[in-house]
Order: structure tokens, then C-alpha cells, then sequence
């Protein structure tokens, strides 16, 4: 039987104008040329992503696969999720921070908490409508204003205010435009921590301009020095104004499994399931059982992990001491953040570690304009090719 050649389109085929309005995807040039120097058959230490480098804990590999034979998780599973993962994570919130939710109306189930920063954006944004990003950020944050056609003011972090937003230094107009603002402590890519004033400060300024707060808290198990980080819900009011994004990612290094949460203000909880009503039917019911144990489970895991990323900073800021390289160590987060010598832009000298040191860092332009003069680091290596990566950077010669 011969069939029909397949041909090319008879017309053009134009993509729609919100998908050309979106920022292109910066970590995927940065795979691209890691990959480029990995086939030159160079040892690349790849330090410029964000993507968890232990395994899934057993007890929760193990969850999974008693839960996967069920005939009960092979049918579509309920719309907004199981009832037992939002049970899991209200219990886990109010143990770790004191926080009550009410798991039917003050909790989404996410696919990844990626998704959520992105979905949010559509569910309050109309075109034109404002929202306040900070810079440097997540990139992401982008991704989903410009999906629904909103424009984005943006919040400096500046390193002499800890590298937490100034409200009063922002434009009067952006602020009585602005429906949306995302704040994310510990903050991804400046490695920075929140204290309890700014949320009260944050909570102040969005009820006092009708502003919802996104709070985006997807390293919150990760802090250091003995400092816990702060939960944005944990402040008196911050349910009336906002909700606050969680992940299984980084806490659980359950990063491919895809599992997120949006905790906190009903009504935002409520649109968030209504837009995921139309796009998704939930996630595999195995994986959710697999979840609610992890986060009703032994928590041993999630200090042993913190334990791990902290020496591994101890570690990286040694070694870059030892060669001058000055910063601030990291108090959060599996991140640090250093600033690139004067004489070079965040993507030159990217681009020197990469090709004469076989380093790759994230340059800070990538995460805003006010992310240019540093570099981002990830914790996400061992400590021996941390302080190798160091090493490689030293024989460069660029401080001191």
C-alpha cells in the first residue's frame, strides 16, 4: 500500500502573539553550551543550574512503589487532588510552622510549584494590569505575566538592603496599577533570608494597595546557621492577602516527581483549582500517597539534607576565600551568589570560567538587570568538586 508523502504545510504557520512575547528560556542556552564544551571532551563542573543532585529518600521510593499496583490510583484521579496529600500538607505546615489551613479550601495541588507561579499570573492578571517582580528573580515569574498579557514592574534587590524590596522606592503609578507581587525568601538567585518584619511590612503594603502576594517558598526547608526560614503565612494576615507557593522539590528532592502547593488565601486557592480544572485532571494518585508520606513521615531526611547543603557552602566559601574571592556566605537556599570582578560582565565572565576554567556558573543578567555584576552557584555538587571548581577558577588569576 503506498501512502501519501508527507509534505510541508501548505500555509505558514504562525505562532499566536502571547507565545511570542515570552522570555527565551535562559537555562536552556546555558545547557547548550555546557554540552558544547562536554562534547570538545572537556570536565565540565556544572555549577550554573538548579536541579537537586541527591535521590529521592528510600522511604519514599519505597511509598511509591507499594502504592503503584492500586487499581484505586489508575482511574482519573479527583480534579483538585486527593484529600489525604492536602490533609499531609496542612499537618506538616502546622507542625513546622504553626500555620492552620483548612486542606478542602485553603490548599491546591500543583504540578510542581513551577506551575503555580506560572498559572497565578493568569488567573488575576488582565492585559495591562501590573505586576511587581523582584530583580533579580525567577525567571518564571516572566513566563507567566507575559502569558497573560500583563506587564511587570520590577523590584530592585540591592545588596546594601539585604537584598530585600524597597516599597516606598517604588513608582506611585506601577503600585495603583499593580494586582500581583511575588516576593521568594530564601530567594533564588541572591541566596538572601526574610526576617518576620518584612512579611509584616509585605502584608501592610499589599492590603493597603489591594495587592496579592505570591510568595514563593520553594526552598523554605533549606537554612542556615541555625536559622530556620520564615513562612510568609506564619504573620498575623497574611491569609487575607495572599498565598505562598511550596514544593516537594527541594525538601524531599522530589524533583522529577512534580508535586507543589498553593497554601493560604481561599479565594486565589479556589481560581488557581479552576484554572488547573481546564488543563489538567491531577496527579497519578501513587504519586500523591507517595507525598502525603513523605511529608507525614520521618522528617529525618529533610535536617540530614539541610546538613548536607550547608557544609557544601562551608566548603565552596572556603575555598573561595582561600583564592579572594569575597562574598557574603549564603544564608539560604542551595545557592550563592558572588559578585564578578569589575573589569568583566556577568555573561564575560561566565564565559571565561566555562571555557578556560570548564566552570559553569548562571550570570546574574539572566535573572535581571540587577542581577549583572554577579554570578549565581549552585550547592548542587559534591564538596570535593565544589572546592575542584574553586581550584580551576584560582590558576585564572582574576583576584586579589
Amino acid at each position: 500500500m503506498n501512502l501519501p508523502t508527507q509534505k510541508a504545510s501548505a500555509f505558514p504557520i504562525e505562532a499566536a502573539d502571547r507565545l511570542k512575547r515570552l522570555p527565551t528560556q535562559f537555562f536552556a542556552s546555558l545547557v547548550s553550551k555546557v554540552n558544547r564544551q562536554i562534547a570538545m571532551g572537556h570536565d565540565v563542573i556544572n555549577l550554573g543550574q538548579g536541579n537537586p543532585d541527591r535521590p529521592t529518600p528510600g522511604h519514599i521510593v519505597t511509598a511509591l512503589q507499594e502504592a503503584a499496583p492500586d487499581p484505586a490510583y489508575h482511574k482519573y484521579s479527583p480534579f483538585s487532588g486527593f484529600s489525604f496529600l492536602k490533609e499531609a500538607i496542612a499537618s506538616r505546615y502546622r507542625e513546622d510552622y504553626g500555620v492552620r489551613l483548612d486542606p478542602e479550601t485553603e490548599v491546591a495541588i500543583l504540578f510542581g510549584g513551577k506551575t503555580g507561579l506560572v498559572e497565578i499570573s493568569g488567573c488575576l492578571l488582565n492585559a495591562g494590569d501590573v505586576c511587581l517582580v523582584p530583580d533579580p528573580g525567577y525567571p518564571d515569574y516572566w513566563s507567566g505575566v507575559e502569558l497573560a498579557g500583563g506587564r511587570m514592574a520590577f523590584m530592585p534587590l540591592k545588596e546594601d538592603n539585604a537584598f530585600l524590596p524597597d516599597y516606598s522606592a517604588l513608582s506611585p503609578d506601577d503600585v495603583n496599577k499593580a494586582k500581583l507581587m511575588f516576593v521568594n525568601y530564601p530567594n533564588n538567585p541572591t541566596a538572601a533570608c526574610a526576617p518576620e518584619s518584612f512579611y509584616d511590612d509585605t502584608i501592610r503594603f499589599a492590603a493597603a494597595n489591594g495587592i496579592v502576594v505570591a510568595s514563593d517558598f520553594a526552598y523554605g526547608a533549606i537554612g542556615f546557621d541555625g536559622k530556620r526560614p520564615v513562612s510568609f503565612l506564619q504573620r498575623p494576615g497574611a491569609k487575607e492577602v495572599g498565598v505562598e507557593f511550596y514544593t516537594m522539590s527541594k525538601t524531599y528532592n522530589m524533583a522529577g516527581w512534580r508535586v507543589g502547593f498553593a497554601l493560604g488565601n481561599a479565594e486565589v486557592v479556589r481560581l488557581i483549582n479552576l484554572i488547573q480544572d481546564h488543563y489538567y485532571v491531577s496527579l497519578f494518585g501513587g504519586i500523591q500517597a507517595a507525598a502525603a508520606h513523605a511529608l507525614t513521615g520521618p522528617q529525618d531526611c529533610v535536617r540530614e539534607l539541610n546538613a548536607v547543603y550547608e557544609s557544601r557552602r562551608n566548603a565552596l566559601f572556603g575555598a573561595l576565600s582561600r583564592i579572594g574571592w569575597e562574598a557574603k556566605p549564603s544564608a539560604g537556599s542551595f545557592f550563592a551568589w558572588l559578585p564578578v570582578p569589575k573589569r568583566y560582565t556577568s555573561a564575560e565572565f561566565a564565559d571565561l570560567l566555562l571555557t578556560e576554567a570548564h566552570v559553569m556558573v548562571a550570570p546574574g543578567i539572566g535573572f535581571g538587570t540587577h542581577g549583572e555584576g554577579y554570578v549565581r552557584v549552585g550547592l548542587l555538587s559534591s564538596e570535593e568538586r565544589l572546592e575542584e571548581a574553586v581550584r580551576r577558577i584560582g590558576r585564572l588569576n582574576l583576584f586579589g
